[in-house]
């Protein structure tokens, strides 16, 4: 009996190999069709996300000359939006109580701080608002604003050294 290299019998067929295990992993189909879902989803998300943002009012979605008006504590406090002038400004809040201006300014952080109190911030212009009639008291009112030769009828009383004007 003669032996092959193959360790079978001379004569004999040789075996047929088992078939190729599939390697664990992706096949081009299998990519490409998670590639084809991850497209979607992106192409999905975009206009879902611009409609809940919009959903949400701020600042820049309120409609122009909206008004407000409340009275607390006894005050009666309006408030009237102003939509921005030109592409990069920014619209305002005009707020006054008892029909006298209350000026108030919008922190990096999104809250708002009051001419009357500066030392505590407050999450929207109507809190703000609020504070300053707390802090102004009973019988106080806001001054008026003093009319000077600036657009904003502001007039600084400081020393103005070396500044021509």
């Amino acid at each position: 009996m003669a032996v092959s290299i193959g360790a079978g019998q001379a004569g004999e067929e040789a075996p047929t190999p088992a078939p190729a295990r599939a390697v664990p992993g992706r096949t081009r189909r299998e990519a490409t069709r998670t590639l084809r879902v991850c497209v979607f989803a992106a192409a999905v998300a975009a206009p879902v996300a611009a409609a809940l943002r919009s959903r949400r009012p701020g600042p820049g979605d309120v409609p122009s000359g909206t008004v407000f008006a409340e009275t607390y504590r006894g005050r009666h406090i309006g408030m009237v939006w102003t939509p921005p002038h030109g592409p990069a400004g920014q619209g305002r809040w005009h707020v006054t109580v008892d029909g006298r201006p209350l000026h108030l300014m919008r922190r990096a952080d999104g809250t708002w701080l009051s001419m009357v109190d500066h030392y505590c911030s407050y999450p929207s212009p109507l809190e703000a608002a609020r504070a300053a009639v707390d802090a102004l008291g009973p019988g106080q009112r806001l001054g008026e604003p003093a009319q000077g030769p600036g657009s904003a009828g502001h007039v600084h009383t400081e020393n103005r050294r070396g500044v021509r004007t």
